[in-house]
């Protein structure tokens, strides 16, 4: 962001209101000196520094005048407003503050493609449709997202799309079977690179030609992260004959991963991040305009470059690229990459094949806080309800994780099988809401987010002045205990900075870009809203303020901070780096 002009905390007039009455000291719209400071009753001193050709000004909070005709009221219920239904009735039953701030993200799988099964899961608070490459055919994804944008168009949903890639690892291509198989103690097993059709009994179709080099008996082949083991008794040629160990289920297109005295052994290293499969998903998913892109295997800063680099030649719409951190190489280069991708997802299935399974809620914690520091999403996935696969109530330990991720402030929390293929899908999503939306309560009442310390991130003197404005901001919401935070963005730049700061009041963000509003699905306490939005500020708080009114979501007395991003097209609008707090008429 550019700055032309004057950076301001805009307003006109105070109004006798629950807001004022916290506040012991009024303060008026006056210029503010280098030298001077402002600040609000039971709140830090907040300090503005005049700087270059910046001019600040202090002023305090608008009063919104009501509505005044049946007519105006009826005409402002027939413009545009983009609330999606969920949020729409969330906000009429609960209020600001019972808004769920913890986004979900639900795999889409045979259990859950039906239109009606995709409608419940939006109603229920799925906030992104995640479609993994890995299973079913291009024509079964192109149903889904179909169905899905079907949904957003004609029901008013507000799902964002993401696809995840295959990735390049050594898998099973084949075990003779649509479903999974179950591996008995001490069978005798196959693992070949030969190519066949139909089924070979107790024999696993490998997809990497050298898969067996360098492997030895006594080895070990873990399947999916421990859903079973083999131990290698015989290379047979280039295929190994082995005996189960530990009995499980080999499911369809399940990761093999290669184990020696203890220690795994890097068998896919030297494979690309992206695949020519990947490539093909890729095209396709830009072709079905899908929101979000997760790319599997990371290993380094490198794929993610190239492929954001290869979207903006190819996509008219920003897809937003996410890095799954899955293996020791993507850990050794974790902040590189989250610089790197515009989001991350926490694999910790894969990711526990790879380190010390007690290591596994200190680096989940690692991972998110970096993320925050970034100001980069982070989605945590694999296992959160995996019982729930099978049976319709989650173990009380489940229950503590769901939990335990919310405490760290992860964005959104992903069901895999759960919803995919599990027959209580319903059930497993309701948990996700229920919990966090129990687990954000308690955080706020610990009032836990003074205890958080931001990284700067700006380098230019404009994108230094947002990241205050957003910090400030948050701190007065929270200290002077407003009930919502608007923001103004066309590129969502500053509602992601709010977001950073974890306010207590949800955060609405009006944008008039629709990807910018999909891709704020993925960002936590962020409600998007589509929106027209023009260069004066004052007529699009005023605007939205009332559209939102007339659809009873606010009432009187309502006390909301609203910040703004605008860059104004023409150069007579020269304040659009602003901060409000108003109060409802």
């Amino acid at each position: 962001m550019a700055v032309v002009g004057d950076l301001a905390l805009m307003g006109t007039k105070i109004s006798p209101n629950k807001l004022i009455s916290k506040l012991e000291k009024r303060v008026f719209g006056v210029p503010v000196s280098s030298s001077q400071r402002f600040s609000f009753s039971h709140a830090r001193n907040l300090e503005v520094i005049k700087k270059s050709r910046i001019a600040v000004k202090a002023v305090m909070q608008v009063g919104l005048e009501k509505i005044q005709s049946s007519s105006e009221l009826k005409s402002l219920k027939e413009e545009y407003l983009g609330f999606d239904v969920v949020t729409e009735r969330e906000l009429k039953e609960n209020g600001f503050l019972g808004l769920r701030k913890t986004k979900l993200v639900c795999t889409i799988g045979p259990a859950c493609c039906s239109l009606d099964e995709l409608e419940k899961l939006a109603l229920a608070g799925m906030n992104v449709a995640r479609l993994n490459m890995c299973h079913n055919s291009r024509e079964w994804h192109q149903d889904v997202i179909r169905k899905i944008k079907m949904l957003n168009q004609e029901k008013g949903y507000s799902v964002s799309v993401m696809i995840d890639t295959e990735g390049n690892q050594i898998q099973v291509v084949d075990h003779g079977s649509s479903s999974s198989v179950k591996a008995e103690e001490d069978s005798i097993w196959y693992f070949t690179t030969e190519k066949f059709e139909g089924s070979r009994p107790f024999t696993i179709q490998a997809n990497y030609e050298g898969f067996s080099e360098g492997v030895n008996p006594g080895d070990e082949i873990v399947i999916d992260g421990g859903m079973a083991t083999f131990e290698v008794t015989e290379r047979v040629g280039n295929d190994l004959r082995c005996k189960c160990v530990d009995p499980g289920l080999l499911l369809p297109r399940a990761k093999l991963s290669f184990w020696r005295d203890d220690k795994l052994l890097g068998r896919d290293c030297d494979l690309p991040t992206l695949s020519p499969k990947d490539w093909s998903d890729i095209v396709f998913g830009i072709s079905e305009d899908i929101d979000f892109i997760a790319v599997s295997f990371v290993k380094d800063a490198d794929a993610i470059k190239h492929l954001k680099a290869y979207l903006a030649t190819k996509s008219s719409k920003a897809i937003k690229v996410l890095a799954k951190i899955e293996s020791v190489e993507s850990l050794r280069r974790l902040e590189e990459i989250v610089e790197a991708s515009d989001g991350i997802m926490i694999a910790r299935g894969d990711l526990g094949v790879e380190i010390p399974l007690e290591q596994i809620p200190s680096v989940q914690d690692d991972i998110t806080y970096v993320c925050r520091q970034l100001n980069k999403p982070v989605i945590v996935a694999s296992q959160l309800l995996e019982s729930m696969v099978e049976f319709p109530t989650p173990t009380r330990a489940e229950v503590a994780d769901v939990s335990e991720a919310v405490r760290q402030y992860a964005d959104a929390l992903m069901l895999s099988g759960e919803s995919a293929i599990g027959s209580y899908g319903m059930k497993a999503l309701s948990v996700l809401r229920t919990t966090s939306t129990r687990m954000e309560q308690s955080c706020r009442e610990e009032n836990r987010q003074t205890l958080l310390h931001q990284r700067k991130l700006g380098v230019s003197l404009p994108d230094q002045i947002a990241e205050q404005i957003c910090n400030c901001a948050v701190e007065m919401a929270d200290n002077l205990g407003v009930d919502a935070i608007f923001v103004y963005t066309r590129h969502g730049k500053m509602a992601s900075l709010l977001s950073r700061n974890r306010p207590n009041p949800p955060i609405f963000a009006f944008t008039n870009d629709n990807s910018t509003r999909m891709a704020l699905n993925l960002q936590w306490g962020v409600t998007p809203l589509l929106t027209d939005l023009s260069d004066d500020m004052e007529a699009n708080v005023k605007k939205t303020v009332e559209l939102i009114k007339a659809k009873g979501m606010i009432k009187a007395d309502d006390a909301i901070l609203v910040v703004s991003d605008i860059i104004p097209i023409s150069t007579a609008q020269t304040i659009f780096q602003s901060i409000q707090v108003m109060t409802i008429a």
